[in-house]
C-alpha cells in the first residue's frame, strides 16, 4: 500500500512539474450528441475533474453521495444557459484549471471542510465547466451540451463508486488527491 501512495506522489510531481498545458481541449469543434458523449473522457480536465467530485461526494457523505454531483450537473446546465443568453464569465479557462487542483485538495482534506462549502465550491466549478462546453459547442448545440451532461454523470458515478472503495484507506485517498492536485497544478501553472 505505502508503495502506491509513493507512486501516485511521484506521478503528482511529474505533474505539477510538466510544461504549458490547456485546461479546456476541443474548444470550437465541438458538434452533436458523440462529440458531447466522447469530450469528457478525452479532456483530462474534465475527467479529473468530474471523477473527482464523486470521489469526494462518497467520502465526505457516503449515505449522500449523489448530492454534489447532482448540484454539479445541475450548476453546469446553469453555466451553459449563462452562455447560451451571452453572459460572459471571467477567466473560464483558468477556473477549470484551479477547479482540477482544488478538488484533488479536497480530496486529500475534504474529510475536515464542511459538506455545504464542498458542494457550493464544486457548483461553482460546474458554472465555468458547463459555460465552457456551451461556448465551445458549434452546430447540434443542445444535442453536444446533452451529450457532456450524460457523460458527466456517468463519471460522477464512477467517482462516487472509486469513493466508496476507497474510503477506509487514507493512504489511498492522499495518493489519488495528490494525483489529482499535481495534474491541476500543471494546468493552472503550466501556462
Amino acid at each position: 500500500m505505502r508503495r502506491s501512495v509513493v507512486k501516485l506522489g511521484a506521478a503528482a510531481s511529474l505533474a505539477a512539474l510538466a510544461g504549458p498545458a490547456c485546461a479546456h481541449v476541443g474548444a470550437g469543434h465541438a458538434d452533436g450528441l458523440a462529440a458531447g458523449l466522447a469530450h469528457p473522457l478525452f479532456g483530462l480536465d474534465h475527467l479529473l475533474a468530474m471523477t473527482s467530485v464523486g470521489v469526494w461526494s462518497a467520502l465526505a457523505m457516503p449515505l449522500r453521495a449523489w448530492t454534489a454531483p447532482a448540484a454539479f450537473v445541475a450548476a453546469m446546465v446553469g453555466g451553459a444557459a449563462l452562455a447560451f443568453v451571452g453572459v460572459a464569465l471571467p477567466a473560464v479557462e483558468g477556473m477549470i484549471a484551479l477547479s482540477v487542483l482544488a478538488l484533488g485538495l479536497m480530496i486529500v482534506f475534504g474529510a475536515g471542510l464542511p459538506r455545504i462549502a464542498g458542494i457550493g465550491l464544486a457548483g461553482l466549478f460546474a458554472l465555468f465547466h458547463g459555460h465552457a462546453h456551451a461556448s465551445e459547442a458549434a452546430g447540434a448545440t443542445f444535442a453536444y451540451v446533452g451529450g457532456v451532461t450524460l457523460a458527466t454523470a456517468a463519471l460522477h458515478l464512477l467517482g462516487v463508486s472509486l469513493g466508496l472503495k476507497i474510503a477506509s484507506s487514507s493512504r489511498l485517498r492522499t495518493g489519488i488527491g495528490m494525483l489529482v492536485a499535481g495534474s491541476g497544478a500543471a494546468l493552472v501553472f503550466g501556462g
